[in-house]
């Protein structure tokens, strides 16, 4: 069962010629072998097609520097397993052709090499291997023993990833599918997406929700209980009624690539949720498809994202190329740990070890240009043969790491610079990493957007009371100009954010100042401390009127101010509604009513008032420019009135003065002028908008503020309350320029200069 002990592991346990090993329980006797021919070694993975002599077949192509010998291994409906050599070896590919190999066919690799996990040399012919470049996979991570290269209950735990195990894999692990590329597309074969069918929205108009394919419609009523949870659930005419009636412009998916559940979240009989452990960078997560396996989940995602398409949202993947789900080196022998360890992982001083930037085991070696080519050709597949419209990079930093630092010059920000499929699209990154010098907000080169942490930081400071004066709230209410404001960007470089699927959501925000993360099995460890939050007095959910009310208004004080930022908004699902994870701020293993949206909130009339106000401010939003500028304020003086695109006042009324940044405050004024925006429409024309004045009051109780008089305006129009989700003050009513208004505490007025 088991190779010999440290000693042994040390030398070349594996030739180039395969070895026999016994069937596994579910499978039948192994097959010798087939014709395979020389085939080619591009493109990689597996590609079907006509071969010599217009015979069918299936040509695969796999890259492993180091390994001996490589098998291409098919699979048959009972379970047999027919092996075929790859013998042709161009370029450190691996490739042939099988004749007869049709899609839905179900494959695997097995790679010959050195057993020395002391040079990082960890091949393994026992274990079955995914194809990184598998369009469609086949079953379900489960972790049993056989899954691991290594023998995990070796007697000196310290030395188990040593000793390696040979046990067949192949009959407890997921395959990969040969896949059809005009599979269910509605195209034909090798047609790629047509531009003119994505909505192309610019950056500045964009409004993100981002959103869980499963979380989002498992409750849903009126989605069909067969589509519930799948890319089809998430294209019924029902879920998308409500983002257009929302009126976002882009959904961002949590991981939907191929991933793995953690052996430990098994064990406590958890799954992971949000999908943060990828696997396959070309697969769609099998789990989320109505329509079975099989490769049918590839035209089921198409036909998804030609849904939304076609209702004018467009769709941006959050994607995990920092790290895999084979974890450590105590972790599973899926994939890329078996083809190639040394030449796809970061690899530390002692190679046995790897290096961990990300905190989840392991980091994929992005400046190996194999490595690099992997995420680059997954990342224009997703554009070019599935539809996306852009992505989201999770831990992006580790990716702008060279040898060891961030570097903004990286061989991988270098390649997406020049790639003409890939420097079009929507790019976003997370501007960290858990490493040195992995915090990078404000670093990233033009092209790219970011998530801005300093925004949501701020924000949520501000309404709980805890900003110790106004000068960051201005940066942030403005675009963010002290991080952006260099090398071409724009205050689109910003991603403004209140919440995300890490954390706590907006109604948790004002409902808990602690984590509630018991469900999660470790012991309320898990999950951030740093939660800027604040429960209006009392911890949790409460019967108390008053509370609840004040919740509310907190709630919409919160999505009022992201909407009216400078800069690309984002929401997250169910905060327009009040959605709740009982205070649970890491919710990332709960597949269950924790992790799912409560549909049933859009029917109480608390919750809906909220949904109502969300929609009129991102429609407001839309309708003036001056709200999602192109370019960053000037705050100089124009015109022979000396009115500033941006001014800011007091809660007194009065304009601000130096001094009053770094006084002591909770009310900052914000004056918008639509005469002085600096871009011209599609015709050249120059763009001109109403002006606003937007009050902040974080304040207990109400206090007055008198509106500005010439050159600001001359009267004012009522646009925005929250004080109350009755709207005891009705919009449109108007002010005249320096009326003295009561502003209620913890609120957010907002006027429109009439005159």
């Amino acid at each position: 069962m088991y190779s010999a002990p440290e000693q042994q592991s040390r030398r070349a346990t594996a030739s180039g010629t395969p070895r026999a090993h016994a069937p596994g329980p579910s499978g039948g006797p192994r097959a010798a072998g087939a014709t395979v021919w020389p085939g080619s070694p591009q493109p990689l993975g597996a590609r079907h097609h006509i071969g010599p002599g217009g015979v069918e077949g299936t040509n695969f192509a796999l890259w492993s520097a180091g390994a001996e010998a490589v098998e291409v291994c098919l699979f048959d409906d009972d379970g047999t397993e027919t092996r075929c050599p790859l013998t042709e070896h161009t370029h450190e590919i691996w490739h042939g052709f099988v004749p007869g190999v049709r899609p839905g066919r179900r494959y695997g690799y097995r790679v010959h090499g050195r057993w020395d996990p002391w040079t990082g040399a960890r091949w393994n012919p026992a274990k079955l291997l995914l194809d990184p470049y598998a369009r469609a996979v086949d079953g379900e991570y489960t972790l049993p023993p056989e899954a691991y290269g290594h023998v995990r209950d070796w007697p000196q735990p310290q030395l188990a990833d040593t000793v390696r195990d040979e046990r067949d894999s192949a009959p407890y692990v997921p395959k990969g599918v040969v896949v059809d590329s005009a599979l269910d597309a509605g195209t034909g074969a090798g047609d790629e997406w047509i531009d003119d069918r994505r909505p192309k929205v610019p950056w500045s108009d964009s409004v993100i929700y981002e959103l869980h394919v499963r979380g989002f419609t498992m409750r849903h009523p009126d989605v069909p209980p067969e589509l519930r949870g799948t890319y089809a659930g998430l294209a019924h005419p029902a879920a998308i009624e409500h983002l257009t009636r929302l009126g976002v412009t882009a959904v961002e998916l949590l991981p939907v690539h191929q991933f793995a559940h953690e052996d430990h979240l098994l064990r406590r009989g958890l799954r992971n949720h949000w999908g943060y452990n990828s696997i396959g960078y070309f697969a769609p997560h099998a789990a989320y498809a109505a329509t079975g396996t099989r490769g049918r989940q590839v035209g089921e995602f198409r036909r998804m994202v030609r849904a939304l398409h076609a209702a004018g949202i467009e769709v941006i993947l959050d994607v995990v190329y920092n790290h895999t789900a084979e974890g450590g080196e105590f972790g599973p022998t899926l994939s890329l740990r078996g083809i190639d360890n040394r030449g796809y992982y970061r690899l530390a001083d002692d190679p046995r070890h790897h290096v961990d930037y990300t905190g989840c085991g392991n980091t994929l070696h992005v400046v190996q240009p194999q490595v690099l080519r992997l995420i680059t050709d997954s990342l224009r597949y997703w554009v070019r043969e599935m539809g996306v419209d852009g992505f989201r990079f999770d831990l992006a930093a580790t990716l702008a790491r060279s040898m060891h630092d961030v570097d903004m010059l990286s061989p991988f920000l270098a390649v997406i610079a020049q790639d003409p499929v890939l420097r079009r699209v929507k790019l976003i990154a997370e501007p960290w990493d858990v490493g040195a010098g992995g915090y990078q907000v404000g670093a990233f080169p033009p092209l790219w957007t970011e998530w801005n942490d300093r925004y949501r930081n701020t924000v949520r400071d501000f309404w709980r009371g805890a900003l110790p004066d106004v000068r960051d709230l201005g940066y942030r209410l403005s675009g963010s100009s002290d991080l952006y404001a260099w090398g071409g960007r724009r205050p689109y470089a910003s991603v403004n954010f209140v919440t995300a699927h890490d954390g706590f959501t907006l109604r948790d925000l004002v409902s808990y100042e602690r984590k509630h993360n018991e469900a999660n099995g470790e012991d309320n460890r898990d999950g951030t401390d740093d939660n800027r939050s604040w429960n209006c007095g009392v911890e949790g959910e409460t019967d108390d009127g008053g509370i609840r009310a004040l919740r509310r208004r907190q709630l919409r004080n919160l999505l009022t101010t992201l909407l009216l930022s400078t800069g690309v908004p984002m929401l997250v699902a169910g905060d327009e509604m009040g959605r709740t994870q009982g205070g649970n701020n890491n919710a990332y293993c709960q597949d269950n009513e924790i992790g799912w949206v409560d549909w049933s909130l859009r029917e109480e009339p608390g919750w809906r008032a909220l949904f109502d106000l969300t929609s009129r401010l991102i429609a407001l939003r839309r309708n003036h420019p001056v709200l999602r500028r192109r370019a960053f304020f000037s705050g100089r003086a124009h015109g022979p009135e000396g009115l500033r695109d941006l001014a800011w006042f007091t809660g007194s009324g009065e304009e601000m003065t130096e001094p009053d940044w770094y006084a002591p405050g909770a009310t900052l004024g914000m004056y918008l002028s639509g005469r002085d925006i600096p871009q011209r429409d599609a015709r050249g024309a120059p763009v001109v908008d109403d002006s606003f004045l937007v009050l902040l009051h974080a304040g207990h109780a109400s206090r007055a503020f008198r509106l500005p008089g010439p050159p600001w305006g001359r009267a004012y129009a009522l646009v925005v309350d929250t004080s109350s989700e009755e709207q005891e003050r009705e919009p449109g009513t108007v002010h005249p320029a320096g009326e003295e208004v009561e502003v209620p505490g913890r609120s957010v007025l907002m006027w429109r200069v009439v005159s």
